[in-house]
């Protein structure tokens, strides 16, 4: 009798939300890409930094929720994490960049990461969560206080405060942040 091999992911459709304020705590609208521009910037049709077209590109919102990509490296990292049969650390770290390539499977860094402007690397509060089953989702969350100009566009998971391995990444449309903003950043990797 033959077996049919069954894959299942690391992950949830869409599971990275993006929320940014003002020095006085006020939320500020982001572009929430729709599925059209993202086929353009994963083609390279279209950079994280074009126009911002309501209806035809997407919409305004007080808060973006965005799909992520899990790397193959980040795989074979929550495989030693399950067995231990290798070093990997905790993921806990989010970083930030203004990168504008596409993710991909084979990524193990951030195009472009920041390290200023307040949005250098950040070891994130981990809790688990519920999605479907009691506490089966990781949950990474931190807020970025910003201290200059910057156009971020591309955010990912780490498993230590310089280089490690790279478990999520993504790339979307600009968030353009100012001196006093703060952005707060939360990750969910549900185990499925």
């Amino acid at each position: 009798m033959h077996q049919k091999h069954v894959s299942k992911q690391v992950n949830i459709p869409d599971n990275v939300e993006y929320v940014l304020r003002d020095r006085d705590g006020n939320v500020k609208p982001i572009f929430h890409e729709n599925r059209l521009f993202r086929f353009l910037m994963k083609r390279g049709i279209l950079s994280p930094h074009a126009p911002k077209i309501p209806v035809l590109l997407g919409s305004w919102r007080t808060a973006s929720v965005k799909p992520n990509l899990v790397t193959n490296a980040g795989k074979a990292g929550v495989a030693s994490r399950i067995n231990g049969a290798g070093s990997e650390a905790a993921f806990t770290y989010i970083a930030l960049g203004t990168g504008t390539t596409a993710a991909a499977a084979g990524n193990t860094t951030l195009q472009t990461e920041l390290a200023s402007s307040g949005l250098s690397r950040a070891n994130a509060t981990a809790t688990r969560v519920t999605t479907a089953q009691t506490n089966d989702t990781a949950q990474l969350q931190h807020t970025f206080t910003v201290t200059g100009t910057q156009a971020v566009t591309e955010s990912g998971v780490l498993n230590a405060s310089s280089s490690g391995v790279l478990l999520c990444r993504q790339v979307f449309s600009a968030i353009n942040v100012v001196n006093g903003d703060s952005l707060q950043i939360t990750w969910k990797v549900q185990a499925s």
